[in-house]
């Protein structure tokens, strides 16, 4: 009796899609429904081992162990097919980093449960220039539930967003707001990167505003090539609250 085609899983089925398989077929073969009794008492003794990860690991070791499959080529009998062998699953995990450790990177002691119940530690090396949602592969650190090969893990990164930040590629997009008078007559302000450093950028005379500024070689490193991106750095206008004599000052000069 193979509990899998019982529950009508995947033999690497996760814990989510056999309760779900269980719920759908108890409820078609409940005998209080009509169905049928027999069927009934085979998903639930399908579920009862499966769900417990010892009891699982115990039974796909005798599923895979219970005899070895031969071709033959002898007289009519033909060629008995191998058995398919079940590979151990991939196991998934998520790691949260700063915004900020997007340039740098990070080091991070990861914990996790194998579906046999063991913990399992790991220490993981977040590259610079890793974006949210990227996925990294560590080849070996999966289930190990089944004979063979352990399956592999993956870490998916999330990254934390920061106000006023934004990231685009390899570029850095960032708001800063200028004093609205500065962009009448030109000024220089001082734009703080991402790794805290402190850049002077000098505003024309006449700038619009909402106009981009292109700072090279400060944005995120490429993951491969490690060269940073640029700094993109957008104009707002800043309007000071200015006095009445102020107000009047400016439009004699609108006026003139």
């Amino acid at each position: 009796m193979d509990y899998y085609d019982i529950l009508g899983v995947n033999r690497d089925a996760s814990d989510k899609d056999l309760k779900s398989a269980y719920k759908k077929l108890s409820m078609q073969h409940h005998p209080d429904r009509g169905g049928n009794e027999e069927q009934f008492k085979k998903v639930n003794e399908a579920y009862s081992t499966l769900k417990d990860p010892q009891k699982r690991g115990m039974y796909d070791h005798q599923q895979n162990g219970g005899g070895q499959a031969f071709n033959f080529n002898t007289g009519n009998m033909g060629s008995a097919q191998q058995r398919r062998q079940p590979r151990n699953s991939d196991v998934n995990i998520k790691v949260t980093i700063e915004f900020e450790e997007q340039l740098i990177g990070k080091k991070i002691l990861a914990t996790y449960r194998l579906r046999n119940g063991q913990e399992e530690r790991v220490d993981l090396d977040i590259p610079p220039g890793i974006k949210h949602g990227d996925k990294i592969q560590y080849q070996g650190l999966g289930d190990s539930s089944l004979p063979g090969p352990r399956g592999n893990m993956y870490v998916i990164v999330n990254v934390k967003g920061k106000v006023g930040w934004r990231r685009s590629n390899d570029d850095l997009v960032v708001l800063q707001k200028v004093n609205c008078l500065d962009l009448i007559t030109g000024g220089k302000v001082i734009i703080k990167t991402l790794d805290d450093k402190s850049l002077d950028l000098n505003i024309p005379a006449g700038t619009k505003n909402n106009t981009t500024f292109n700072i090279p070689g400060y944005g995120i490193p490429n993951t491969k090539s490690r060269i940073r991106g640029n700094m993109l750095v957008t104009i707002e206008a800043d309007i000071p609250k200015l006095s009445q004599q102020q107000i009047r000052e400016i439009l004699k000069l609108k006026n003139s």
